[in-house]
């Protein structure tokens, strides 16, 4: 079960809404869509799923039909009356009115050991939402976002291609990542002007690099990007000697995107060492 295109018009129509540019609203319309994101989800009864920007309840319908616990969360005010009147007679879906930029994980999560993420991510927070998962809630287990295909891109890049970047290696750093399928725009409404994919992110057993503080990797990772055309030597002139360059095994002439996160690693080691 779960809404047709006819559906999320009629809900709109219905309760005067209209999907908002602020909150980066586009509803995914079409059902089998909306069902292969539930089998790649891979949950069922015995799985906690926090859904983000759950909107009109498309993708809610569809998880809550595995028997999975649905925490979904909504930060548009009327939408979330639509979400809680679509989902009433569900026993294993919870609503959180709350911008999931500012909610606090950790007594959430605390329900279990293990959760799995899955949403729709707009642009503007899909990097940031990402990155604090990974970095401060240890319980999120498994991602499976949607966003769009350049940001997947992103996250999913190697070392000495265009994508990759800062994102690229704080997500290799926690979890290995890959591009679960590409979605077209034809499947939302309204139909946004760029491609969108799904990205699977599962956090490691340990972290790709150990014995580094991990605040201090990414402080290291983010100037080195900051200025990615530019030689390590000069853009991190401050934080690495000559010294600790070679300690790393990393060559002073190389660039941000040339280093993967276990050079990286090295380098914030040996940076700390007098």
């Amino acid at each position: 079960m779960t809404h047709s295109h006819n559906d999320i018009s009629h809900l709109l129509t219905k309760h005067g809404l209209a999907p908002r540019r602020a909150f980066g609203q586009n509803f995914l319309v079409d059902p089998n869509t909306v069902r292969k994101i539930a089998r790649l989800a891979n949950v069922g009864p015995d799985d906690f799923v926090l859904e983000i920007g759950a909107g009109l309840g498309s993708l809610t319908l569809a998880l809550a039909e595995t028997g999975a616990t649905i925490v979904a969360v909504e930060i548009d005010n009327g939408v979330v009356a639509v979400l809680r009147e679509v989902v009433k007679d569900l026993p294993n879906v919870e609503v959180l009115h709350i911008d999931a930029m500012n909610l606090d994980w950790r007594p959430l999560v605390a329900r279990s050991p293990k959760w799995h993420v899955i949403a729709n991510l707009p642009y503007n927070v899909a990097t940031p939402l990402v990155a604090d998962l990974l970095d401060g809630a240890p319980a999120v287990d498994h991602m499976l976002v949607m966003v769009q295909k350049e940001v997947a891109e992103r996250f999913v890049a190697k070392p000495r291609t265009p994508a990759y970047g800062a994102v690229s290696v704080k997500i290799a750093y926690w979890a290995e990542a890959f591009i679960a399928a590409d979605v077209p725009a034809t499947v939302f409404l309204p139909k946004p002007n760029v491609s969108s994919a799904m990205v699977d992110i599962r956090r490691r057993p340990t972290p790709a690099v150990e014995n580094v503080d991990p605040q201090k990797l990414f402080a290291l990772v983010r100037t080195g990007f900051g200025q990615r055309r530019k030689m390590l030597r000069r853009c991190l002139s401050n934080m690495v000697t000559p010294v600790q360059f070679a300690a790393a095994g990393v060559s002073p002439e190389s660039r941000a995107e040339e280093l993967d996160v276990a050079a990286w690693g090295r380098l914030c080691i040996a940076s700390q060492e007098a």
